[in-house]
């Protein structure tokens, strides 16, 4: 691997992850080395310029990860990041096991976490203040001798500086003097609002001259906001987390601070082409800290540029800027419209357009659909988030039929309860298909699953197509209403057939009768997606 990853751009301003240190400390997120060398590898092809490894010496885990990294990763973007702290106090740095870890690292970059707060360095490190400022005066020059490059995080700094500012700025200056690059001011619990942050960092940032960073925690739900106010203030370099995550509620989201930068200020924080990787890396990292994609979050979000409204259908129709604040395609989301009660003739044109529907500029047509989708949505059907199903209503106004591939004679499913206590679910299907009238009986784990694989029993000799299908996901909802038990239920059902996944709904007063229509609907969209034409 290359030790010290070249890039194409220069060192003005700094995009630092620390999504493997501070990211990793979220509830819910427990990374193995091999997981923490993939989202590195994410990091480095989004353009990074930082990866902040972990702490080595502090685990055999971090440990473990910076030998690997520099064995099996060659950084194209970013350089590795070592974290660790100031030295002891009444120690020497360069005799500090920690600090030497630091170096046995092999990372071109460290950063040191130092007190900034009077209160902290008393109660916590219990040591004087002088001390403290000798520790990263020593910690700083030492590793800088050692021809490290010195990043110093500046913990607790906002509230620090709100109880003895100039303290806080005497941290500052002495970590600066003795060779660090960059002095980040921590708003470590994450209380701080914009207008406070900007005249902190405008304030330190004239009275210390020092190149100032910014590390935002989320508490306020501002870290964002707050990352965006130190840059107006002044500050050069940004700490964030991929999707936000951190302790707590996470820290600063690396994907929208990113995106802000590059089509908001106009800074050119990532290498050509690579904003276009933004929901892409993404999603990517999700996928492997486990953590399902927040479907609401800026910029990446599948919900990002999603549009339901009526009104606002029909002025995208016009020009999709007037209800977009950039194009989608900049950060490599998609434009989405959603079929709802809410839909205008707007949202239908222009889903039909997504679908590969013509509806020709039929007026009369795209209203019946509108009527057909409200009569139904009030029924409790929800077509934004079942495509599938409303896409075989769309077809089915523009044949003038329904799309049918085989007629139901009847279902039956039953659910025996045994004296041992356990069940056993059957079901029986009778159907009509290219004339030939088929009855299939299947058991299951549920009265679903035996419906399912009593339809695919029925079905799969003539159409062997469904062979690939598979159920991969299955919601019910009991919808508003006075009933009890007796009230409407819901069903959405997700299919894949290896290469695309669809959403389908069906609603009845019965969850079973809801689960078939949902059941028929995905095994109808199979078949069209497999280019099977219906019948006659």
């Amino acid at each position: 691997m290359t030790e010290t990853a070249t890039s194409e751009l220069d060192d003005s301003f700094h995009v630092f992850d620390t999504t493997l240190r501070d990211g990793a400390q979220r509830e819910g997120i427990n990374l193995t080395v091999a997981d923490k060398l993939a989202i590195a590898r994410h990091l480095d092809d989004f353009g990074v310029g930082f990866i902040e490894g972990g702490w080595p010496g502090a685990n055999p885990r971090d440990t473990e990860f910076f030998a690997r990294a520099q064995a099996e990763i060659d950084f194209k973007h970013a350089q590795l990041v070592a974290f660790g702290a100031t030295r002891r106090a009444g120690a020497r740095a360069a005799e500090d096991p920690q600090v030497r870890a630091l170096l046995e690292s092999g990372a071109p970059v460290i950063t040191l976490v130092a007190k900034s707060h009077d209160r902290h360095v008393e109660l916590a490190l219990r040591t004087t203040l002088d001390e403290n400022l000798e520790m990263v005066r020593d910690t700083v020059s030492y590793l800088r001798e050692q021809g490290r490059r010195v990043f110093v995080d500046c913990e607790h700094f906002f509230d620090g500086y709100r109880a003895n500012p100039e303290y806080a700025k005497a941290v500052v200056r002495s970590a600066a003097e003795a060779g660090a690059d960059v002095v980040i001011l921590c708003d470590t619990n994450g209380g701080m609002l914009p207008a406070q942050i900007h005249a902190v960092v405008a304030t330190v940032l004239a009275d210390t001259g020092a190149r100032l960073g910014i590390h935002a925690q989320d508490d306020t739900g501002c870290a964002v906001a707050n990352t965006l106010a130190a840059v107006d203030a002044g500050a050069t370099h940004v700490q964030c987390t991929a999707n936000g995550y951190g302790e707590r509620v996470g820290n600063a989201n690396l994907f929208p601070v990113v995106a802000a930068l590059e089509l908001k200020y106009g800074k050119k924080v990532l290498p050509d082409g690579k904003l276009r990787e933004t929901t892409r890396i993404s999603h990517a990292i999700a996928e492997v800290v486990n953590l399902t994609p927040s479907t609401h979050q800026p910029y990446v979000g599948v919900s990002a540029f999603a549009h339901k409204a009526g009104l606002h259908a029909s002025a995208i129709k016009v020009d999709p800027d007037l209800y977009q604040h950039i194009d989608p395609e900049q950060v490599g989301n998609t434009m989405r419209m959603l079929v709802s009660d809410m839909a205008g003739r707007a949202s239908i044109e222009l889903k039909g357009k997504e679908l590969g529907v013509d509806l020709g500029g039929d007026r009369e047509l795209v209203g019946r659909v509108v009527e057909r989708v409200k009569e139904r949505e009030l029924k409790g059907y929800t077509y934004e988030a079942a495509d599938a199903s409303f896409e075989l209503l769309l077809r089915a106004e523009v044949e003038g039929r329904p799309l049918k591939y085989f007629d139901v004679e009847s279902w039956r499913a039953i659910v025996e309860d045994r004296p041992d206590g356990t069940h056993a679910n059957e079901a029986t299907v009778k159907l009509w298909a290219k004339s030939e009238r088929i009855v299939a009986t299947a058991e299951g784990n549920g009265p679903v699953n035996a419906l399912d694989r009593a339809l695919r029993v029925a079905l799969e000799k003539i159409y062997p197509q469904l062979a690939k299908l598979e159920l991969v996901d299955y919601k019910v909802r009991i919808l508003e209403g006075k009933h009890g038990t007796s009230s409407t239920t819901r069903v959405l059902i997700s299919t894949s057939d290896g290469a695309g996944e669809w959403s389908t709904v069906g609603v009845a007063e019965n969850v079973i009768a809801a689960s078939w229509q949902a059941l028929e609907d995905a095994y109808a969209y199979g078949l069209l997606r497999a280019g099977v034409e219906p019948a006659q």
